[in-house]
């Protein structure tokens, strides 16, 4: 349901805040900042979420310092904002992590010249004596010198040779070496520089691991910034009336929830207009789906929520979905893993952002593979067709062999991209004709009738169903029907030759596509044949450590790179299974059912 609301300037933000109370009307407003204000609004947000981020990946409990770091950490004491006190101390960890390295090095350049004392240096200059640094290669360096010229040597190691040379200022001064700038301090200065930066980073450190224990309370003060930057963006998109005396807002409601939003607004005295929400409003749109396919509604969201009028396609998405990544993985065995991991990931014993929200759609993912990974014949790289001990009733069931000289799988592959592709011109002429009417589709329903029945009669032909005058009928009926809806009436109200031409082109465009998009299924065969063979390629790797031998020393490097293969495979699998069904269902599936995904997901103003 849409409604309208006309409402004083003054009462407008308790309004917002009593329909942020009831939590189902989706006031429209701007999904972006719309003034200084709102921008800075979320400028706050974004970095609280990035100053959280980086305080969740902080971690100290490896570090040599870790105890210190710890009791730092009970003694420090927060104060201000949160966020921007945790900001300003990984600021402060960084400084003090790039200056220590700096004094690291510095303490590295001064060793070789040890302790010294710089006052006593000072008096020896002022005495009139000048003092000159050298290091040089140590095979360079000659011993004459120390008979020639008063020279000390201050320490030596296989490269270089460290000494000074002292000698009065006035006198005339040459050495066979340019001297170097004298050290700027003693080793054991630069030495206790850097023990008090690491005390410092150590008093970071643990300022960081109190800011850490008050993640929750940023998080909470962060979602609610979130609410009031939606309440901003929702006063902020009202329509101002009667010298802004008067305040005018549109929302959208489930249906569900009329009789009692009617029944509040009433009761608040507020002057409101409901009426049937209309595909030129762009509703919201909320989709209703079963626990199964629910699971897969995130896919359609990557692509873009329906419109108003359009089908949802999560029902059709979602069992081919699940086929298209079966076959894409092809493994039994892989399949196995999947549900194990799905099912850690839903009972939180596997915390992984990423995953943290998809742990039943990776089981029911898993579920898939262990059973098509079955009927292809492949558990963790081997052949079950060819393995002895695999049941011999099981092995009725698999898919092998050839058709026509051609791979059954592949054969498969192709089958179920006809039938994906015709499934999505079925939902496209159905939909188009509830949308725009029968007369504005009448080439889709043509093109239809030619693909859809031209299949069938071939079926019909191979069986010899029909006799040879039935057929020769029925195709050309086919033809004429097919051929009217997509030459002449496929634009109506047009000259019949320029609708000629249009069907020419459109021919043209749906015989190359169709072809393209028929081709493009033969991947769901290729990448489950290649990572079997890759699985296979890991056991016989595996397999040559043992075939001398069966102590554990030969056991080892068959388990290590057995389990290694297989980890990278199946990584290499889920990454393809995942993108590969993606594309099919977002081009060859979407393109064919006219699918446009522009609607607005419903967010409600709430708490």
């Amino acid at each position: 349901m849409k409604y309208s609301f006309i409402l004083l300037s003054g009462e407008t933000e308790g309004f917002l805040e009593k329909l942020q109370e009831l939590g189902v009307v989706d006031v429209t407003r701007s999904a972006k900042p719309v003034d200084d204000c709102s921008a800075a609004m979320l400028d706050t947000v974004v970095s609280d979420k990035k100053v959280i981020g980086k305080l969740e990946g902080l971690n100290f409990t490896k570090d040599t310092e870790w105890n210190a770091i710890q009791q730092a950490g009970e003694a420090a004491v927060l104060e201000g904002d949160l966020a921007v006190g945790a900001q300003t101390a990984l600021v402060q960890l960084a400084e003090l992590e790039l200056a220590k390295s700096a004094a690291e090095k510095e303490m590295a350049a001064r060793l070789p010249w040890g302790d010294f004392d710089k006052a006593r240096l000072a008096h020896l200059e002022s005495l009139g004596y000048a003092v000159r640094y050298y290091r040089v290669p140590e095979k360079k360096f000659s011993q004459e010198w120390a008979a020639l010229y008063p020279l000390e040597v201050i320490s030596e190691d296989k490269a270089n040779v460290w000494f000074v040379t002292v000698a009065p200022k006035g006198d005339e001064y040459t050495f066979p070496v340019e001297p170097i700038a004298a050290p700027e301090g003693s080793w054991k200065e630069a030495e206790a520089e850097v023990k008090a930066l690491n005390e410092q980073i150590i008093k970071a450190k643990g300022l960081l691991v109190k800011y850490q224990s008050e993640i929750p309370a940023m998080q909470e003060t962060d979602r609610q910034r979130l609410v009031d930057l939606e309440m901003y963006l929702a006063k902020a998109s009202t329509e101002q009336k009667a010298d802004n005396m008067l305040s005018v807002l549109e929302g959208f409601a489930p249906v569900e929830n009329d009789e009692q939003l009617c029944k509040t607004f009433d009761e608040m005295g507020v002057l409101y207009i409901r009426e049937d929400a209309a595909e030129q409003d762009n509703p919201p749109i909320r989709l209703k789906n079963g626990w199964f396919a629910s699971l897969f509604e995130v896919l359609t969201g990557m692509y873009g929520m329906p419109g108003y009028k359009e089908f949802d396609p999560t029902p059709i998405l979602a069992p081919f979905y699940l086929l298209f990544f079966a076959m894409c993985m092809g493994d039994a065995g892989y399949g196995l893993v999947l549900i194990l991991f799905g099912l850690g990931v839903t009972k939180k014993l596997i915390n992984i952002d990423m995953f943290k929200n998809i742990g039943p759609l990776i089981s029911v993912l898993g579920v898939g593979t262990l059973v098509v990974g079955l009927v292809l014949g492949t558990a963790f790289g081997i052949n079950l067709a060819e393995a002895a001990w695999y049941p011999a009733a099981l092995k009725k069931f698999m898919i092998t062999g050839d058709i026509a000289g051609f791979p059954a799988q592949m054969i498969l592959a192709l089958g179920i991209g006809v039938f994906h592709i015709c499934l999505a011109m079925v939902v496209k002429a159905i939909g188009y004709t509830k949308r725009f009417g029968f007369k504005e589709n009448v080439s889709t329903w043509g093109w239809l009738i030619l693909i859809l029945g031209g299949l069938i009669l071939a079926a019909v032909g191979m069986t010899n169903l029909l006799s040879p005058v039935a057929m020769k009928i029925a195709v050309i009926a086919l033809a004429v029907v097919s051929g009217l809806g997509i030459f002449i009436f496929n634009t109506p109200g047009k000259n019949p030759l320029a609708n000629i031409g249009s069907g020419l082109w459109d021919t043209y465009n749906m015989i190359t596509g169709l072809l393209g998009d028929v081709l493009s299924y033969i991947r769901l065969y290729a990448l489950g044949l290649a990572g079997g063979m890759l699985g296979q390629a890991f056991n016989i790797l595996g397999g040559m450590m043992v075939e001398n031998g069966f102590g554990p020393i030969n056991w080892l490097p068959f388990a290590l790179i057995v389990l290694f293969g297989h980890t990278l495979n199946l990584a290499m699998s889920c990454l393809g299974a995942f993108v590969h069904p993606l594309r099919l269902t977002f081009v060859e599936y979407f393109k064919n059912a006219g699918y446009e995904g522009k609607g607005k997901e419903y967010s409600p103003l709430k708490k």
